[in-house]
């Protein structure tokens, strides 16, 4: 949307085609207080304020699935399950998604105590205690942000180690209010209208709960890109690759937001994205109009 916001303020016609729900991961938030500016709101009132402001500059919007883009003659053309739509620039924001434990009870305490970004939601924990489910650098920055501000943090991983940096996993394990259970795997996740507990299986079949007024999992991220293979280059795990202007191999195509290849997955980093991918696009139509005067 933000690319959309660029790209129709500087007088180019643009198509919004979104799958489920405009906004994306940041929708799902109950409350986001890291905006500069907005001390706090809902993800879901962010985006809709995001979609108003495009709305009244006349983006066009369509309820759709992409599954592939074809280039044609100068045009791409977005091929979605209910239609196709037509272009000359084309901007892949698809996002991410957290990778999930697909245990019971993780849908029905999502924002009541489930979590996948402690960035996002840490400080409404601050004082309680709270569990890390993951192994790799993601969960260790979790847990050492998270022991910052709660009573107590308990790190479960599903191997018998550590697969981050060393020198964070020295400095997690000498937080005293950090607790660290290995090779366990969830099982799944209780409670009434929050979370209270976690329910876990050792490796030797037995189980226990633990209890927990918040639980982040941080077990990887999946991107959605595989139908664009054929014209951008991914990464080994998915992600696009682009360069400093959010351009791909495919000229005329750009990619903005958690669906390329980067280290940082905030909502302003990919706002940024967007307004960099979309000002490459509209340079890009620019020539592509002046070569044709």
């Amino acid at each position: 949307m933000t690319a959309a916001l660029y790209a129709l303020r500087a007088g180019k016609s643009v198509m919004l085609l979104e799958k489920s729900a405009f906004g994306g991961q940041i929708a799902e938030s109950p409350l986001v207080e890291n905006i500069p500016s907005i001390a706090s709101i809902s993800g879901q009132e962010y985006a809709s304020r995001l979609f108003d402001q495009i709305s009244n500059l006349g983006v066009g919007f369509d309820m759709d699935n992409v599954t592939g883009i074809v280039k044609n003659d100068g045009y791409f053309t977005a091929q979605g399950e209910y239609g196709s739509y037509e272009a000359r620039a084309v901007i892949i924001a698809t996002g991410c998604r957290p990778r999930k434990l697909a245990i019971p009870g993780e849908e029905k305490f999502l924002g009541k105590g489930v979590s996948y970004c402690a960035v996002c939601d840490g400080a409404f924990y601050e004082g309680k205690e709270v569990a890390v489910i993951g192994d790799a650098n993601s969960a260790i920055v979790y847990a050492l942000s998270l022991s910052d501000l709660c009573k107590k943090v308990t790190v479960c991983t599903l191997f018998d180690k550590f697969f981050g940096e060393e020198a964070a996993v020295k400095v997690l394990l000498a937080r005293p209010n950090v607790e660290v259970i290995h090779d366990v795997s969830a099982t799944s996740f209780n409670g009434g209208e929050s979370l209270e507990s976690i329910s876990f299986k050792r490796k030797d079949g037995s189980a226990f709960d633990l209890k927990a007024d918040g639980c982040f999992v941080a077990i990887g991220q999946l991107p959605d890109n595989a139908r664009f293979e054929g014209l951008v280059k991914l990464d080994g795990n998915g992600f696009i690759l682009v360069d400093e202007g959010m351009g791909t191999t495919t000229e005329g195509i750009y990619a903005a937001g958690d669906c390329r290849q980067k280290k940082i997955r905030q909502v302003v980093a990919a706002e940024s994205d967007g307004a960099i991918a979309a000002l490459s696009a509209i340079d890009y139509l620019n020539k592509l109009d002046a070569a044709q005067s």
